[in-house]
């Protein structure tokens, strides 16, 4: 049988970290092994034992996540850490990555979007919500492109997606969709196109420069 994932929950919120617990350990490949409420005690538990993963919330007493994903990545770095917040802002996000982060998570969450996530970056991936870039003044000719292939901007998210690489699983968790969604948004996306294959997408990708 497979070693299961070992998660260390880190929230200050008991109603939420019990449940969340019970949600995870009726998966047979996952074990919340404790719970802890503020960011000292975090640090304190990873000092004595490190687990495989951490759910991680931003606003905690003592010790805000932010800042304790720094220390234990400084000094753990093999131990990954899933930010689970309320707080959706690009800034937050951006800075939880740059402290090195494996992956952001809206508590709004679904619990299919949950588990893939946490498989996600426990086999090494990484998973934080989709931005679109908006330093490029570029909204004229991506409105122009999505008329004149009758696309939605989901769409041409999935596009920018796949030209990065990502397989299905990997857009789904990214823009927090099911990977049933993405399948069918690829699909649509080909025959709008009126291609026939994914090397005909990436052809289609790099003619027009996207």
């Amino acid at each position: 049988m497979k070693t299961p994932i070992t998660i260390l929950i880190a929230d200050d919120h008991p109603l939420f970290a019990d449940g969340l617990t019970k949600l995870l350990n009726d998966e047979s490949d996952m074990e919340v092994w404790n719970i802890v409420s503020n960011g000292r005690a975090l640090i304190d538990m990873v000092r004595d034992n490190q687990p495989n993963l951490i759910l991680l919330d931003i606003n905690m007493p003592l010790l805000n996540g932010l800042d304790a994903v720094k220390n234990i990545k400084h000094d753990y770095p093999k131990i990954k850490i899933l930010m689970l917040s309320t707080y959706g802002e690009e800034h937050l996000i951006e800075k939880a990555k740059s402290y090195g982060a494996n992956g952001y998570l809206l508590k709004n969450a679904n619990k299919e979007e949950l588990l893939q996530t946490i498989r996600l970056i426990a086999a090494g991936q990484s998973s934080f919500p989709y931005r679109i870039n908006t330093s490029q003044n570029n909204f004229d000719e991506a409105d122009n492109f999505l008329k004149k292939f009758n696309l939605t901007k989901r769409e041409l998210q999935i596009i920018e997606l796949i030209k990065k690489g990502l397989t299905n699983t990997q857009i789904a968790s990214t823009i927090q969709l099911s990977i049933y969604t993405v399948e069918t948004h690829r699909k649509n996306i080909m025959h709008k196109l009126k291609l026939n294959s994914p090397a005909a997408l990436i052809k289609f990708i790099i003619e027009n420069n996207l």
